[in-house]
């Protein structure tokens, strides 16, 4: 068995920030396990702008903005391997990967962070009736398939789910060529960015469809129509709603997963998000293994992936010098009213630092509300927000001197008195 540092799993954008991190802090013996053949992840076929606004005060395309990553890792000498595939850890942070050169490893790591990024809900997991026929894939798939390997995936489209890749891939394939006929929303509000609805389908006269879904699919093999119908406020197909589009591909974008699997698996307790459930430092409940990026929960820019990844990164190098504790005096988050979840899970009264960023996402499109923070149920902080949407993730500054003592803060969303 080899004996490593840290083992950093997924080469993405999160698990690349957390290596340049740790290595800053001091780390030297570090191993990157990327299961694809290329570093930066899903930001290979990303070839659209408007990444790094954050991160590099510039507006860059993904494959530029995972390269200045990627070279910042090689020019550390971090170690990374390609076509590497994690199969399990362990909760005494065993990890086992597999590779054509290597063959299958195990490494005995001294701490671990996972970096594993999401992955997209498919056709099975929404059960669409109809028939069974090619011509159904993910939009992510689609980016894939267009971006990075050349290869068009149907000249007449519908799109399923107005997810930011949905919509993205609504004006790539709009550009090369095809038609795309419409967009369905199963929600009466869309779940992407309102830049992205702007630009991808208001720009190109692409009808978004709200409050409806894909109630049917047509095809002997290749899809040949589908029909969508409006949906009631219990989200069924209302009958007599159908509306019928001759197409030969379907894009679903219906949504994101953490990857988190390989801490389910030993059995971590996970978060609202189906992410792990993690503290201010973003460790889960086992020492010395750390979560953070899309495989914790679902980011809308990847420059909050990044940051992230920089605080797993620095943590795990305070854990490897003997310097990241557990307290005994503990704060529980709880997603309140309007609120899906909230990270971290708990804070450390004696370990957190002086400033702790809270992140959640709210259930459905809120305006004028606070985002009312409550320790114990006395209100410590307030927010004002004129609009807060779910597509948009929501980052609070809250000073650990508001967290006076254990017990739980529940994080919600209260209406604004209108006059």
């Amino acid at each position: 068995m080899i004996n490593r540092d840290l083992v950093i799993i997924g080469g993405g954008s999160a698990g690349m920030a957390a290596a340049v991190a740790a290595y800053d802090h001091g780390v030297r013996d570090i191993l990157i396990l990327e299961r694809t053949d290329l570093l930066g992840g899903i930001l290979n076929q990303c070839i659209h702008n408007g990444f790094g606004l954050h991160e590099f005060n510039e507006e860059l395309t993904g494959p530029e903005f995972l390269t200045r990553f990627a070279n910042q890792v090689k020019e550390r000498g971090i170690e990374y391997k390609l076509g590497s595939y994690v199969s399990s850890i362990t909760r005494d942070k065993v990890v086992t990967y597999s590779n054509e050169e290597d063959g299958a490893v195990q490494i005995q790591a001294k701490a671990i962070i996972v970096a594993a990024g999401c992955y997209e809900r498919n056709a099975g997991a929404i059960g669409i009736p109809g028939d069974r026929v090619a011509g159904i894939i993910t939009a992510g798939q689609a980016q894939l398939y267009l971006n990075e390997y050349g290869y068009m995936v149907g000249k007449k489209v519908f799109i399923l789910g107005s997810g930011d890749i949905g919509l993205i891939m609504a004006r790539r394939m709009t550009l090369e060529g095809a038609k795309v006929l419409g967009v369905a929303e199963l929600m009466p509000y869309s779940n992407g960015l309102n830049r992205n609805i702007q630009q991808c389908l208001k720009d190109f006269d692409i009808p978004l469809y709200l409050s409806h879904t894909v109630s049917k699919t047509i095809g002997k093999g290749k899809l040949e129509a589908i029909e969508i119908s409006q949906v009631d406020e219990k989200l069924r197909p209302i009958p007599g709603t159908e509306k019928r589009f001759e197409c030969d591909t379907l894009l679903l974008s219906i949504g994101l997963i953490p990857n988190n699997g390989l801490l389910d698996n030993i059995g971590v307790a996970q978060g609202r998000s189906r992410g792990s459930a993690v503290n201010e430092h973003l460790e889960t409940e086992i020492d010395g293994i750390f979560s953070c990026g899309n495989v914790l929960h679902v980011h809308d820019l990847v420059d909050w992936v990044v940051s992230e990844g920089k605080v797993a990164g620095e943590a795990a190098a305070l854990y490897l010098e003997g310097k990241l504790n557990r307290g005994s005096k503990k704060i529980v988050t709880v997603a309140g009213d309007g609120v899906g979840y909230v990270v971290p899970a708990e804070v450390d009264l004696e370990e957190a630092p002086e400033k702790l960023q809270f992140k959640f996402r709210c259930r459905k499109p809120t305006k004028n509300v606070y985002i009312t923070y409550s320790l114990n149920g006395n209100v410590i902080k307030r927010f004002y927000k004129q609009t807060i949407i779910p597509s948009e993730m929501e980052i609070d500054p809250i000073p650990k001197s508001l967290l006076t003592e254990e017990g739980t803060l529940t994080v919600s969303l209260t209406p604004k008195e209108v006059k």
